[in-house]
C-alpha cells in the first residue's frame, strides 16, 4: 500500500491509500483516480503501485506531468518518498519521508464516477459514507471501498477476454447455449489465473470470476438481482447506483456496472430478442424479461445521470388470491365477492398509483375467469400470466426506425373485437382505446376488465372520461359518462402504504346516473387504526352496509354468496 496527500484548488487536503496495481488519473469520468480539473486531459497519467514503490508515467496528456519540476514521459519513473507530482493545478506528494510531517489518515481508492474534488477525507477503516440515506442491501458481497479496484481489475479482464473470445462469432456459427456457457467458464478462470494485481481484502477470485462471467453470458450485476425471490424492483440509475425494492423497502446495493457501456449492453440483450431498439435516435423502450417482468429503459441524452434500467419483477410462482388473504391486502370476503362478480360478467376496473400492484391483482382477478371462455389478453409488454387454455395474447408494436409499423393498443382493442373473444384483458387502459374498450363492454363484451392509473374510485371516473376524450371525437361528457355508467360495475381501489404493502382500499359500485353525475357507493373500505412496534400499519376491512344492486344476478347464475358479508358489523377483518 502507498499513502499520497492529494492537494486540489478551493478543497482540502485528502489522503489516498494506493493499493497494488495499475491506476489511470485524469479528468475522464471512467478512470479510477478522477481529478475534474482545468488543464487536466481525460487520461492524463498513469500510477504503478507495488507494495513499496511508486512509478508515474505520462500519457501524452496536453499539459504534461511533472516529478518535483521536472516534465517526465511516457516512460514510468520512479517517485521518492517526499516527492511531488504536479498534474496541472493538482500536486499529488507520496508520504513516507520524515519531511514531510504528520498528515490526516489516508483513505482507499474511490469510486472510478465520483471526483475526488467533491468527497471529504475519510478514515481508511469507514467505508465512504453513500449518498442514499436508507440501508445498504449486499447483493455482491463486495466492499465498497474495494468496488473501483475490482471494476479496475474486471476491466483489464474482459479486455482480454474480448480477444480471446468471440461470443456473437460462436453464437452466430451454432455454438450451443451450454457450450457457450462452458467455454466463456473455462477462458475467464485461464485470465484470472494469469492474474499479477492482488486482489484486495474482503474480495475472493470467485466473486469476480461470477461478475466477469454475468458479463460475457448475461445481463451483468442485474443477474444477481434476477434470481433474488425477495427483490421486487430493481432501479439502475447508472452504472454505479443500483437500488432495489426487498419486501417494500427502497434499498441502494453494493453491486455496480463497469461503466455505462456495460449498462447499454445489458439494455440491449434484454430488447434485441423482442425486436425493439434503443439508440440515440430511439432513447426510450419498453420490453420484457423472458419471466414476463416488466423493463423500462432510458438512455442519454434523455437521462442525465447515464443509462437508466427500472425491472418491475414479478414472482416465478404467480400469486394467488390466497397469498393476497395471508398478507393482508384483502379480506376472505372481499375475494368471494370480486370471484362472484368476475363470473356473472362484471366489468371491473382496478384502479391505483404506481407500484400499488393494479397487474398483480389483475393477474390474480383473471385466475378466477373460466376455462371453457375465449380471452383474449392486450398488454403493451405482455406480462399477464393467465393459466386457462383458450387464450390470445396480444402485444403492442413500437414504430420501426422509418416510423412506419406501429400498433397500439387501439389498434388492438379494435382487432380484439373480431376475434369472438368471451373476454377482453386489457393490461392497462392509458389513452384512446378508453372509448373503445367502453363501447365492447355495452355491445355484448361483458366481463371484461382492466386497470387505470387514479388514487380514488371517483379519480378514476375523470380520468376515464378523459382518457375518452383523447380518442379524437368531440363527445359530450353526458354522452361519456352515461357510456361509463353503463359499461363499468365495479371499481376496486388498491394503495401501497408507507410501510411497502399493498392492501385493497375501497370496492366500489357503480350504480347509475343521476343528472350529469355518476353515482356509486363503497361496499368494502379498509380503516386504518394505527402503527404496530414493527412499523407495520394495522387496520381493518369493514364493510359500509350497502348492498349490491346486482344480486338478482348472483342469484340467477346459481352463485352462492353469503349476503352477511354486507353487514357493517361483520368480524374477523382486522390485520
Amino acid at each position: 500500500m502507498i499513502n499520497v496527500l492529494l492537494k486540489m484548488p478551493n478543497q482540502p487536503d485528502s489522503p489516498l491509500t494506493l493499493p497494488p496495481g495499475n491506476f489511470q488519473v485524469g479528468s475522464a469520468g471512467d478512470v479510477p483516480i478522477q481529478l475534474p480539473f482545468p488543464g487536466v486531459s481525460k487520461h492524463h497519467c498513469e500510477f504503478y503501485v507495488t507494495d513499496s514503490e511508486l512509478k508515474v508515467a505520462d500519457l501524452n496528456s496536453s499539459n504534461g506531468t511533472y516529478v518535483n519540476g521536472k516534465q517526465i514521459g511516457n516512460v514510468p519513473v520512479a517517485v521518492q518518498p517526499g516527492s511531488i507530482i504536479e498534474i496541472a493545478t493538482v500536486t499529488i506528494q507520496l508520504i513516507g519521508d520524515k519531511k514531510t510531517g504528520p498528515v490526516p489518515s489516508p483513505v482507499p481508492v474511490q469510486d472510478p464516477q465520483t471526483s475526488l474534488a467533491s468527497t471529504p477525507p475519510l478514515s481508511s477503516s469507514v467505508a465512504p459514507k453513500s449518498d442514499f440515506s436508507g440501508k445498504i442491501l449486499e447483493i455482491s458481497g463486495i466492499p465498497m471501498d474495494a468496488r473501483p479496484l475490482v471494476t479496475a481489475i474486471k476491466k483489464q479482464a474482459h479486455g482480454e477476454l474480448l480477444s480471446r473470445l468471440n461470443m456473437k462469432r460462436m453464437a452466430l456459427g451454432g455454438t450451443t447455449e451450454s457450450d457457450l456457457e462452458e467455454k466463456a467458464h473455462h477462458t475467464i478462470h485461464e485470465i484470472l489465473d494469469e492474474l499479477t494485481i492482488p486482489l484486495p481484502p474482503g474480495v475472493t477470485r470467485d466473486k469476480i470470476e461470477n461478475e466477469l462471467y454475468h458479463e460475457a453470458i448475461g445481463l451483468g450485476p442485474l443477474e444477481d438481482l434476477i434470481a433474488r425471490d425477495d427483490i421486487t424492483e430493481i432501479m439502475v440509475n447508472g452504472p454505479d447506483n443500483v437500488y432495489v425494492e426487498h419486501k417494500g423497502v427502497l434499498y441502494k446495493t453494493d453491486t455496480a456496472f463497469a461503466d455505462d457501456n456495460q449498462v447499454l449492453s445489458a439494455i440491449e440483450r434484454i430488447v434485441a430478442p423482442l425486436g425493439r431498439r434503443i439508440d440515440e435516435s430511439s432513447p426510450m423502450v419498453d420490453a420484457r424479461l423472458a419471466d414476463g417482468s416488466r423493463v423500462n429503459a432510458i438512455i442519454p441524452p434523455l437521462s442525465l445521470v447515464g443509462p437508466t434500467i427500472t425491472i418491475r419483477k414479478f414472482s416465478r410462482t404467480p400469486l394467488t388470491i390466497q397469498n393476497l388473504i395471508n398478507y393482508g391486502s384483502i379480506t376472505d370476503d372481499i375475494a368471494k365477492f370480486l370471484d362472484v362478480c368476475v363470473k356473472i360478467r362484471k366489468n371491473i376496473i382496478i384502479s391505483g398509483g404506481t407500484g400499488s400492484g393494479k397487474t398483480t391483482l389483475l393477474n390474480i382477478l383473471s385466475s378466477f375467469l373460466p376455462n371453457q371462455e375465449r380471452i383474449v389478453t392486450i398488454e403493451d409488454a405482455a406480462e399477464l400470466q393467465l393459466q386457462q387454455e383458450h387464450l390470445v395474447r396480444l402485444e403492442s408494436r413500437p414504430a420501426n426506425i422509418e416510423g412506419k409499423g406501429e400498433v397500439t393498443i387501439r389498434d388492438l382493442v379494435r382487432n380484439a373485437l373480431r376475434m369472438r373473444p368471451d373476454r377482453i384483458v386489457i393490461g392497462e387502459c392509458r389513452g384512446g382505446e378508453a372509448l373503445d374498450m367502453l363501447q365492447a363492454m355495452n355491445t355484448g363484451h361483458d366481463g371484461s376488465l382492466t386497470t387505470i392509473h387514479a388514487n380514488s374510485p371517483r379519480d378514476a371516473l375523470a380520468r376515464l372520461e378523459t382518457l375518452v376524450l383523447m380518442s379524437g371525437f368531440d363527445l359530450p361528457f353526458r354522452a361519456i359518462r352515461e357510456q361509463i355508467a353503463s359499461a363499468i360495475s365495479i371499481i376496486v381501489q388498491i394503495s401501497r402504504e408507507k410501510d411497502g404493502s399493498r392492501k385493497v382500499v375501497c370496492v366500489s359500485e357503480i350504480t347509475k346516473m343521476e343528472g350529469d353525475i355518476i353515482t356509486m357507493q363503497d361496499l368494502f373500505v379498509f380503516k386504518q387504526d394505527g402503527w404496530g412496534d414493527d412499523g407495520k400499519m394495522l387496520g381493518h376491512f369493514e364493510p359500509t352496509g350497502a348492498i349490491p344492486t346486482f344480486l338478482e344476478d348472483i342469484r340467477r347464475a346459481n352463485l352462492p354468496l353469503d349476503i352477511g358479508i354486507f353487514n357493517p358489523g361483520r368480524k374477523g377483518n382486522k390485520f
